[in-house]
């Protein structure tokens, strides 16, 4: 049975209460894409008889995993390589510089999904910062979904997710074959904390950060959520730290606080002067 408007309006209302993300009308096809797994898993013969039952009882698990489930996001290794590059010739050189005094480096991966992102930072500094494995190195990675990241913690990707943007040289130097998969090396899975954290909620004790990296994120969600995100950001930011977007996201219109860095580099943010 397809998804009517009353039952696609509740999903709606239910993901923008429990995640601020925001789906647009039209966007049916994507409820039913998204639950039609996890309506089959959890017993439900359809996406329908899923809502069912999600209206008749107040929140709770089942909600949570709906609310997980439309909120998973497309992840891959070093996406879209020009921000990894620009931390790696522009960002980390600066702030280590600056911190090689202290020697601690915090970086934060704000919805990392099944583990690409962070691990693809933690890669870029075991090979080409190596001194920085003997500082106070955190690399924080968090997410919506606790399946999601169970699944990171493993650090184990099929054939297709080691294609997509993972250069062959690391592949074989930080991945072992085990059947039809690829298992990341522990000497850099240790080098990741994963934390389950919906950033429209409160978020957990955390140190200030150098790096964030909150991609593709703000693009989902309404204006006053976007404020109300940034707001807690520069909060948590250092005054000379970074933030990373997507490329289709800014701080413009939302939050004055931030400028671009470099000067008119599209994505990536820190705080004015």
């Amino acid at each position: 049975m397809a998804i009517a408007s009353l039952e696609f309006d509740y999903i709606r209302g239910l993901v923008l209460a429990r995640s601020a993300l925001v789906l647009e009308p039209g966007k049916e096809y994507l409820v039913e894409s998204r639950l039609e797994p996890l309506a089959l898993q959890e017993g439900f013969p359809s996406v329908w008889h899923l809502i069912e039952r999600l209206r008749a009882s107040s929140f709770g698990p089942l909600h949570r995993k709906v609310v997980e489930a439309m909120a998973t996001s497309e992840t891959m290794f070093f996406r879209d390589v020009r921000p990894f590059e620009v931390l790696r010739t522009i960002v980390l050189p600066e702030l280590l510089k600056k911190r090689e005094r202290e020697r601690i480096l915090n970086v934060w991966c704000s919805a990392c999904s099944s583990g690409q992102e962070p691990y693809s930072v933690a890669m870029l500094v075991r090979e080409h910062f190596p001194a920085v494995l003997g500082w106070k190195l955190r690399i924080i990675a968090s997410d919506i979904s606790s399946e999601v990241l169970a699944r990171a913690r493993q650090g184990s990707y099929s054939q297709l997710e080691v294609n997509r943007g993972l250069p062959a040289p690391l592949l074989l130097k930080y991945f072992a074959k085990k059947d039809d998969r690829w298992q990341l090396k522990e000497e850099v899975r240790r080098m990741v904390e994963f934390l389950e954290i919906n950033l429209v909620e409160s978020w957990p004790a955390m140190p200030a950060m150098d790096v964030i990296f909150m991609r593709n994120v703000l693009i989902y969600v309404g204006v006053d959520m976007k404020k109300a995100v940034l707001t807690k950001v520069r909060r948590l930011l250092k005054p000379d730290g970074v933030l990373l977007l997507g490329g289709s996201e800014s701080t413009i219109y939302l939050d004055e606080s931030f400028e671009p860095f470099p000067a008119g580099r599209p994505a990536l943010f820190r705080l004015r002067a």
